[in-house]
């Protein structure tokens, strides 16, 4: 997941403030064992388990999550994916490979004939559709930051519960390129309405 989606669907922005960016650290890392495979008709990836010889997937790692983090992002993702718990290796800036870890990443949870044949490219999504994701306002201005650029697809989450949704079934039946997750879609309007929820919460407790 491309840092820009991962904090619009925690942020509701994708140009979040520095306190709200430094509550989440984010480090790439290789998930061995699986392989990317583009979804047919779709801008987004699937992982699937694979026995090739030296099969990865990068992504990111991502610390810090809160509960309610963790329900923004199971929401995005929907019942095409199910969370579970995988071994892999952390990568520094020069993307040598470093600690093992335990984490949670999406796997793809559908029929894999639903999938292509070939490897999900992230330059072309960054280049051609990620507008569709992140929106054209002045939030994005197409690249990212310095220290969070790179290949970075697949969501590890430091931290289980499925949640249905029927808005992104039926967006995949439409042949929606986003699956029913890009900007001013249903998905979108769950996540608004969850964050307004939220600061109602807060607000009665002041």
């Amino acid at each position: 997941m491309a840092p820009e989606v991962l904090y619009r669907v925690v942020y509701g922005t994708t140009n979040p403030t520095p306190s709200q960016t430094s509550r989440l650290i984010i480090e790439p890392a290789i998930l061995p064992h699986y392989t990317r495979r583009r979804v047919r008709y779709c801008d987004y990836p699937a992982i699937i388990p694979s026995s090739e010889l030296g099969a990865s997937v990068r992504g990111t790692y991502v610390r810090g999550l809160t509960s309610d983090d963790q329900f923004r992002l199971d929401l995005f993702e929907g019942s095409q994916y199910e969370r579970i718990r995988l071994r892999l290796t952390l990568l520094d800036r020069k993307g040598n490979e470093g600690e093992e870890m335990e984490a949670e990443t999406y796997v793809w949870a559908e029929d894999i004939g639903s999938l292509e044949a070939g490897e999900w490219d992230f330059d072309e999504f960054r280049k051609e559709k990620m507008g569709r994701w992140v929106g054209s306002d002045e939030e994005y201005e197409g690249e990212l930051r310095p220290s969070i650029a790179g290949e970075w697809d697949a969501l590890m989450v430091d931290s289980t519960a499925n949640i249905t949704m029927p808005e992104v079934d039926q967006a995949v039946e439409q042949k929606d390129p986003t699956g029913g997750r890009g900007r001013n879609s249903e998905v979108e309007g769950k996540l608004e309405a969850k964050g307004k929820s939220e600061e109602e919460v807060l607000e009665s407790a002041v």
